[in-house]
């Protein structure tokens, strides 16, 4: 017996690499055998992202987690769901000319958030380097990375992180990668499927049907003997005209794990978001343990069986 059909909002900033597995489980008929109808609220920003979910405006949104984090301490309702990407995918990439993260001194920064996502991954990252923010550099609110290459390529900023495989199609162009977001931050929530404490609450079945199916997205999409089947979803959503730079670039954000089998959430990568909000001033450490608690492990404790 087919299952009675749910239509949700589902938010979300550039919708690019990291949705992956959710177009997979569009166009390969997941979502439909699971009873799900999918409208996707492209918002061109993390933090609207969010925002999305607070205003009611999306039921759902996939997005860095640190504004549910923060939501979360206010008192507020947003909730961590399950992880859609735990691993950063994306070179620091500078204009021509500079060549080593030490250049970057007095320089400009595009980022999509100053309070979330690449800032605070570009804070760490330049930490280990001997810069530190604010201070040795600024940041520049540049937009989601492909309004970030379009400031590259104009002048607008001097560098910006940006994922795969918009950083090798950079580095083809001669501009430089100067350093590896995953070698400073190994094991993140980088993205997380949030959503409305009691929406939540009131839509158990609908949400255990939604993490079925990206389940078994997922699956497909670390399939490596089904790379050339996924491979076209991932070309049109990064690198239309170019089937090689796609390529690479899904092969390396595979092969370095980002996307988590069962959509699982380590408490690694929790901790990693919620340490890197502290040294980055956006949390108080005496809040450290009380923000873990923002993961609501019930909706994957009961797809688990």
């Amino acid at each position: 017996m087919l299952q009675e059909r749910v239509r949700f909002r589902f938010a979300g900033g550039a919708q690019g690499f990291n949705w992956l597995p959710v177009f997979v489980a569009d166009e390969f008929g997941i979502f439909r055998k699971h009873g799900l109808e999918v409208e996707y609220r492209k918002m061109n920003g993390v933090a609207q992202a969010t925002q999305a979910v607070l205003d009611g405006e999306a039921e759902l949104a996939i997005t860095p987690p640190e504004g549910a984090v923060t939501d979360f301490l206010r008192g507020g309702a947003l909730r961590i769901v399950a992880a859609n990407a735990v691993r950063l995918p994306m070179s620091l990439v500078a204009r021509p000319g500079i060549t080593t993260p030490a250049q970057l001194r007095g320089k400009k920064i595009g980022t999509s958030s100053l309070t979330e996502g690449t800032a605070i991954y570009t804070q760490i990252l330049l930490a280990g380097q001997g810069l530190t923010y604010p201070g040795d550099y600024e940041f520049a609110l540049a937009g989601i990375h492909t309004s970030r290459w379009a400031a590259l390529q104009s002048g607008d900023i001097d560098a910006a992180p940006q994922p795969a495989p918009w950083n090798f199609l950079a580095e083809r162009q001669g501009y430089t990668l100067l350093a590896e977001v995953h070698d400073a931050i190994p094991d993140i929530l980088f993205t997380a499927l949030i959503g409305n404490r009691d929406w939540l609450l009131a839509n158990r079945g609908m949400v255990g049907r939604l993490l079925a199916a990206l389940t078994e997205a997922h699956a497909i999409t670390n399939d490596q003997a089904r790379l050339e089947e996924i491979l076209p979803i991932f070309q049109r959503i990064t690198t239309p005209d170019d089937a090689d730079l796609a390529r690479r670039g899904l092969v390396y954000m595979r092969d370095m794990g980002m996307w988590p089998e069962g959509l699982a959430i380590s408490e690694r990568a929790l901790a990693t978001t919620v340490d890197l909000m502290i040294r980055a001033g956006l949390l108080d450490g005496a809040e450290r343990e009380r923000a873990m608690a923002v993961f609501d492990r019930s909706h994957l404790q009961a797809l688990a069986g």
